[in-house]
């Protein structure tokens, strides 16, 4: 048999502990095993069971929380310990908001997600909003109409507005990746906010496109609501400095 010819052989990774813990839980969550609200045994039975160290599992249970797939509750009784939790809103948020903060995601990139995720929760929207979902939008739309607003208030209920209509097409996904997006430009945002010449007039313009967005919305104009979303989104990223790339 000849020898290798020329081949680069490089050591295997070995996994560290806790993420094979992890990958026990996450294979426990597929089989359906483990749901929303059961518990997972505690951290000196969980140990056990699979044959590492509790530090492995505390590790783990670190990150799992971290990713809004278990939340913790100390202290002792019913309440007490670690459960199966739903927060993806959380998990996803933090996720953005550091890896834009990194440049791992562009804001370019970034700017042409929203513009195809929102532009298909104002399609979704037009054609399923009900009463209580144009309530909720409504609601935020009067806040930003409140005279002398300032721009910190107004941000955040720029960014209630867009989520309310992500909620309003009745996605839940949509909605909780709307927020994370939004979130994440939250600080960049506000600092290109402080650097316009006339604020007020730029969230004047923005508030109009608002108010468009809406109409067509309760119009139930699926087309214009993609469209008026689509020119909103791309106005703000031009006017606000920082905010493109290009």
């Amino acid at each position: 048999m000849s020898e290798d010819k020329g081949a680069m052989w490089k050591p295997v990774t070995r996994p560290s502990t806790y993420e094979l813990v992890i990958d026990a839980v996450e294979e426990q969550i597929m089989a359906g095993s483990l749901t929303v609200g059961d518990p997972l045994p505690a951290e000196r039975d969980l140990a056990t069971k699979l044959g590492v160290s509790r530090a492995s599992v505390r590790e783990a249970l670190r990150v799992l929380e971290s990713l809004g797939v278990v939340r913790s509750s100390g202290g002792s009784g019913r309440g007490a310990g670690t459960f199966i939790a739903a927060m993806p809103s959380a998990a996803l948020t933090r996720f953005l908001r550091l890896h834009v903060a990194l440049a791992n995601f562009s804001i370019d990139d970034v700017t042409e997600t929203r513009i195809q995720l929102e532009r298909s929760s104002s399609i979704l929207a037009a054609a399923r909003a009900d009463k209580d979902s144009l309530a909720a939008i409504n609601a935020q739309l009067a806040m930003m109409d409140t005279p002398g607003i300032s721009i910190d208030v107004f941000n955040d209920a720029d960014t209630a507005f867009h989520v309310a209509i992500a909620q309003a097409a009745g996605n839940q996904l949509f909605s909780d990746l709307t927020g994370a997006i939004r979130t994440s430009l939250r600080t960049s945002i506000f600092a290109s906010f402080n650097r316009v010449d006339d604020p007020q007039e730029l969230m004047s313009r923005l508030q109009a496109q608002h108010h468009q967005i809406l109409e067509a919305i309760i119009a139930g104009d699926t087309e214009e609501a993609a469209r008026v979303t689509e020119e909103h989104i791309r106005f703000a990223a031009s006017a606000l400095p920082g905010l493109t790339e290009t």
